[in-house]
């Protein structure tokens, strides 16, 4: 089976970590949003995630498909091109890439939906069914 995530990938987004952004690679936008809000938990998350980092790997692996779209190339993109579409047109995704590129990223909105969204639809792409959120994950309480 093909990896779907790199933890030098990963490595790489920790040393930007404060802004959440190896949580998001590793499919986990919750807290993503939590470290960029909160500047990685005042940095103390932060370091934590220096040793977590293997076990989101484990993770991620076991939940997004593999296939011809490789997550950290679209994930790169993703993070430095995703205003111009660069990341949707590599995924395929022609009118909507440059819908962005002409728009900014559909004015910024479609830059942060496709960091909460941006594995599922890699691993739909890949031929699966995109994961969905775990309750847990949300926050949700059943009642």
């Amino acid at each position: 089976m093909q990896p779907t995530h790199s933890k030098t990938i990963g490595y790489i987004l920790w040393i930007f970590g404060f802004t959440g952004a190896h949580r998001f690679y590793f499919g986990k936008p919750i807290s993503g949003t939590i470290w960029l809000c909160t500047l990685g938990l005042l940095g103390v998350g932060w370091l934590i995630d220096l040793f977590l980092i293997p076990g989101m790997e484990r993770k991620a692996e076991q939940r997004y498909k593999s296939g011809p779209i490789d997550y950290s190339t679209a994930w790169i993109l993703q993070t430095f091109l995703g205003y111009f579409g660069v990341h949707r047109m590599y995924m395929g995704k022609w009118i909507t890439g440059i819908i962005y590129l002409c728009t900014a990223g559909i004015f910024g909105i479609g830059y942060i939906y496709d960091y909460f969204t941006l594995n599922g639809q890699i691993s739909e792409r890949n031929g699966a069914k995109a994961p969905p959120f775990k309750k847990a994950e949300v926050g949700l309480i059943e009642g």
